[in-house]
């Protein structure tokens, strides 16, 4: 496995990183199962994958329980992410930035994941109702009390970006970012490339659908989000394929997977970037593992790059 570094001022880690998500959360709940999940974590760092990211509401509350289970006599072996700042109720995903709840929030994420400190702690969603000023400066006495290494900022923008940093400085920014989703390119990652600031793609995969996994909304089960997603719609899914073939297209010309070119793909749009495509299957993350490895040449980012962008918003 290729490494990096989390930014210019971070640990080292792998080039390819896991989300546990789906794991306990929002995908595929028919296809959980807590044991393999656990050997899948463990894994992972065998693999050299090593940036492991995890949440408090994803669970809700016990994905991280899971995560610290698996890490338990190899925590030295992971870069461990988590993030707080959104709560669930009845009513669903909410937010709370408040410093109280986040200080709170820290506290109760180390007792799930059975440590003492986490190396990089997000800012899960910026709370509409309370200065991101604050609650990043309660993120920096966090720091600063040596429960988290580190400090980022989930779902961003530039300007957000720039104020956080006004207080203290961002560390990572994490935000979706595939071949299907490119928002962050057009100012929030030149500014971060410039700054040795780490940036995280979550859903780097594009939910699935950049491996050919899904080619109708019949083939997610029962429970899974995505099915009320945009871009998982039935004529979504259908106009989309092109873009897809595509992308196997130049995955045949390296024997490859289409999910490894989409992975390659990312890495080459900065030094500091840590894909983070969540699996909780063991073929699939040594696929994702091997993505690391793949070089593609100008000819293949350039038919890339020029892929249109995918009928059906994100979310």
């Amino acid at each position: 496995m290729r490494t990096t570094t989390l930014g210019v001022n971070g640990p080292t880690v792998g080039r390819i990183g896991l989300g546990t998500m789906g794991m306990s959360f929002g995908y595929d709940p028919q296809g959980r199962d807590d044991a393999t999940s656990v050997s899948v974590i463990r894994q992972a760092l065998d693999l050299g994958v090593t940036l492991i990211d995890t949440a408090d509401v994803y669970g809700p509350y016990t994905n991280e329980e899971l995560v610290g289970q698996a890490l338990a006599g190899r925590r030295e072996d992971a870069v461990l992410v988590t993030k707080g700042g959104l709560t669930m109720s009845e009513e669903g995903l909410g937010f709370n930035g408040r410093p109280d709840h986040l200080r709170a929030a820290i506290d109760a994420s180390l007792k799930r994941l059975g440590t003492d400190y986490v190396d990089l702690y997000f800012l899960h969603r910026i709370d509409p109702e309370v200065p991101l000023e604050e609650s990043w400066g309660a993120l920096g006495e966090i720091a600063d009390a040596g429960k988290v290494r580190a400090i980022g900022l989930s779902e961003v923008g530039l300007a957000e970006i720039q104020r956080a940093e006004s207080v203290r400085r961002v560390d990572a920014v994490e935000s979706e970012m595939s071949l299907f989703t490119r928002g962050s390119m057009t100012d929030v990652l030149p500014y971060l490339r410039d700054r040795g600031i780490a940036f995280l793609p979550y859903s780097p995969l594009g939910r699935g659908l950049l491996t050919g996994r899904f080619s109708a909304p019949s083939d997610l089960t029962d429970g899974d989000w995505r099915s009320g997603l945009p871009r998982f719609t039935e004529e979504a899914m259908r106009a989309n394929q092109a873009q897809v073939d595509a992308v196997h297209e130049v995955a045949r010309r390296h024997e490859a997977t289409a999910g490894q070119v989409a992975l390659a793909w990312l890495l080459e749009q900065g030094e500091h970037i840590v894909p983070i495509p969540g699996t909780k299957n063991p073929r699939y993350l040594a696929e994702n593992a091997a993505a690391a490895d793949l070089v593609l040449s100008t000819a293949d980012l350039a038919a890339l790059d020029a892929l249109p962008a995918p009928v059906g918003a994100r979310e």
